[in-house]
């Protein structure tokens, strides 16, 4: 999963407010191939175990309590330069900051709540997709 895949969740904000459509139009219009997708609900553990990286942050409650309160579409992207071309598709973290256009300035209402989560790096998009699918999930 190198190079030419990342991976990204829907958040509960995003799913919450019935965004899931227009965020997949978005990704595939972008020339994204899905390779794999879920709708799940991450537990408690899998939030702390996903987010591990954050742990001593102060923000780290927040964060697992959020991710954690509804459901979430999981997916793995395809496409050459993915982890670079995704980041700029969704936009900065802040939504007041992303570009127009951008799916975290159409759909995400702050900073804590931003729509979309997307792999900072090849080694990470691995590790990231590889935690919520099993290598016959993805094709």
């Amino acid at each position: 999963m190198t190079g030419n895949r990342t991976f990204t969740m829907i958040k509960p904000d995003a799913v919450e407010n019935g965004h899931i459509g227009a965020i997949l139009e978005k990704i595939t219009a972008a020339g994204f191939k899905i390779v794999a997708m879920k709708y799940t609900q991450l537990s408690l553990r899998d939030a702390k175990g996903f987010y591990a990286v954050h742990s001593e942050r102060p923000f780290f409650g927040e964060l697992v309590e959020f991710m954690t309160r509804g459901p979430i579409v999981a997916a793995i992207l395809e496409k050459d330069n993915a982890v670079e071309d995704f980041r700029a598709l969704i936009g900065a973290t802040n939504p007041a900051e992303a570009a127009e256009g951008t799916i975290r300035k159409l759909f995400a209402t702050s900073i804590g709540e931003n729509a979309v989560h997307g792999s900072d790096s090849d080694e990470n998009a691995a590790i990231e997709g590889s935690f919520h699918f099993a290598g016959r999930e993805v094709y």
